[in-house]
């Protein structure tokens, strides 16, 4: 870009310079642009490893067109990019390679004078493992392949086999950036909810593998048995809970066992959001003004000269009552006859569903 347009370009890597660095090349910059008039392309790389206060450091740089900007990152900028820089700049997603490209330039390294020069080859089913571990990754392509080569020779193997692959990677290194843990996550939590069971699995795998805390996928666990699935099946957030405790007391690598079987309990589980409506509706009210005072009946009459205020009085012990319900009223004047818990037909609901027309059948009889 700057060879193109004939302007001058500067480059800094957010992982070793700071705010005097950044200051400098700008105030260069300035100098130039006043001098000659020519103007500054400054690129900076992994520009999510600055700080909050580096990045506010480059707002008046840009503001003023001292400098033309080019940052990359490999995380999500809404959450690594201070949101005054990333409201100022054209944001361009560049999309993860496909296993075609990988693939090619896995050939072409192999090849290539500057890479390993035909010196040996590949199987293809080497190559497909290879492709696979890369996880659209360019860069770790190469480094498996290198590694998987150096094993080759050493051992004066004629190609690279899936064992070479193998050894080199150990493992099935997982991408993981911090947009991802929030994807993955997201689609961990949408899995249970939509009842795709395996798909919640294969989540939950993801993030193990990907070292996520198990605590933080215990609370997801919970989060999504009471959110989703709620009276539906009140056991399923009594499993979420127990394997919770349980992640606590056994630590990986046991707990992915419990996790999983938590995790299919609460996907597999009817599901009805009829609890979380309920708070909504609730909170939604009150932060609407709507509350009222709490109807004198209901209010503590325990302490000396509380009945003298009218405190408790005419209240109805519910337990005297046939079926232990007391038809009196509860909600303050304001919000007399709301709903906001509305029962599903949904598994234990359905149950929920016949009770709660019947006590609420009984307490109109006031």
């Amino acid at each position: 870009v700057a060879r193109s347009s004939g302007r001058h370009f500067e480059e800094i890597s957010a992982v070793s310079a700071g705010v005097k660095e950044v200051r400098a090349v700008i105030s260069a910059a300035r100098r130039r642009l006043g001098a000659s008039g020519e103007e500054t392309i400054l690129f900076i790389d992994e520009v999510h490893r600055f700080s909050r206060s580096q990045q506010d450091a480059l707002l008046p740089a840009v503001e003023n067109r001292w400098v033309t900007l080019i940052a990359a990152t490999t995380e999500n900028p809404s959450f690594s990019v201070v949101a005054p820089l990333l409201s100022r700049s054209i944001l361009l997603t560049l999309e993860p390679l496909g296993d075609d490209d990988i693939g090619e330039l896995v050939d072409r390294a192999l090849t290539d004078k500057r890479g390993l020069d035909s010196r040996i080859k590949i199987e293809d089913e080497a190559r497909e493992l290879l492709v696979r571990l890369a996880g659209a990754d360019a860069r770790r392509s190469l480094t498996l392949l290198e590694a998987a080569a150096a094993t080759a020779l050493d051992s004066r193997a004629p190609a690279i086999t899936v064992d070479h692959v193998s050894e080199a990677a150990d493992s099935a290194l997982v991408r993981y950036g911090e947009d991802e843990h929030y994807d993955v996550a997201s689609a961990f939590i949408k899995s249970m909810r939509g009842s795709d069971v395996d798909a919640a699995v294969h989540y939950l795998a993801r993030m193990l593998e990907a070292g996520e805390d198990p605590r933080f996928i215990a609370r997801r666990i919970m989060i999504t048995a009471s959110e989703d699935v709620g009276m539906a099946d009140p056991s399923a957030l009594q499993t979420a809970v127990a394997a919770a405790q349980s992640v606590q007391m056994i630590g990986m690598p046991e707990a992915r066992i419990i996790l999983s079987q938590a995790v299919i309990a609460v996907a597999i589980a009817p599901k009805s959001n009829a609890a979380y409506m309920a708070i909504e509706k609730a909170t939604k009210d009150i932060r609407d003004g709507k509350s009222g005072p709490v109807p004198m009946h209901l209010r503590d009459a325990h302490y000396p000269g509380a009945k003298k205020l009218g405190h408790g009085q005419d209240y109805i012990y519910a337990h005297d009552e046939p079926y232990g319900i007391a038809a009196q009223q509860y909600l303050p004047d304001e919000l007399e006859g709301a709903r906001y818990y509305e029962p599903t037909s949904n598994g234990f609901e359905a149950n929920v569903t016949k009770r709660l027309a019947k006590v609420q059948e009984r307490l109109k009889m006031r």
